[in-house]
């Protein structure tokens, strides 16, 4: 069956039938690739596009429910978004898997708050996983973003490697696991 869609500013016709979630329209039909499928029951907010401003998994969305919605893909943003930029500044992803619904998400943030609160940003962020732990870049580079200026990553504590305490820690987990450790294979002394 036709649709026709507003996706990035430009109306697209597709041959999808109705129930066909948005993110596949927009991966096989429309070769919009940014978007990614992560879960496939909107928990995880990689598949997260705008319609009509609006963040939304577009895995869990029929193409039926988006007549007449404004469809904005991470393609749309252009590149030169200032969290996009923020996001290469700042070193933001490892794998990159979740990016792209994580910039969306921060996009519809920023959209409707220019300046949020660190618990702002928690509620907005709240639905996109990042399974590499990146969480302190996105912060900051969220905030700098709304603020323009540049936000320092808290990062851990470095840790001084101690080698009697590594080699406590490594036995104790030798014993407990019963594989071998680098101290039985001579390769700590």
């Amino acid at each position: 069956m036709a649709a026709s869609l507003d996706v990035n500013g430009k109306t697209m016709s597709v041959e999808a039938d109705p129930d066909t979630p948005l993110l596949w329209v927009l991966r096989d039909e429309l070769g919009l690739t940014g978007t990614k499928f992560g879960c496939g029951l909107a928990q995880c907010g990689a598949c997260t596009v705008h319609v009509n401003g609006d963040p939304v998994r577009s895995c869990v969305t029929p193409i039926a429910a988006l007549s007449g919605a404004k469809i904005t893909t991470i393609e749309g943003l252009g590149g030169a978004h200032p969290l996009q930029q923020a996001w290469v500044k700042l070193d933001v992803p490892q794998c990159g898997y979740c990016q792209s619904g994580q910039i969306m998400s921060a996009a519809a943030l920023l959209e409707a708050n220019k300046k949020p609160t660190d618990e702002d940003i928690d509620a907005a962020m709240g639905g996109n996983i990042c399974r590499c732990g990146a969480y302190q870049r996105i912060r900051a580079a969220i905030k700098q973003a709304a603020t323009g200026q540049a936000i320092p990553v808290v990062a851990a504590p470095a840790v001084v490697a101690d080698p009697a305490k590594e080699a406590d820690i490594d036995e104790a987990i030798s014993a407990a696991s019963g594989a071998t450790s680098r101290i039985q294979r001579g390769e700590v002394r």
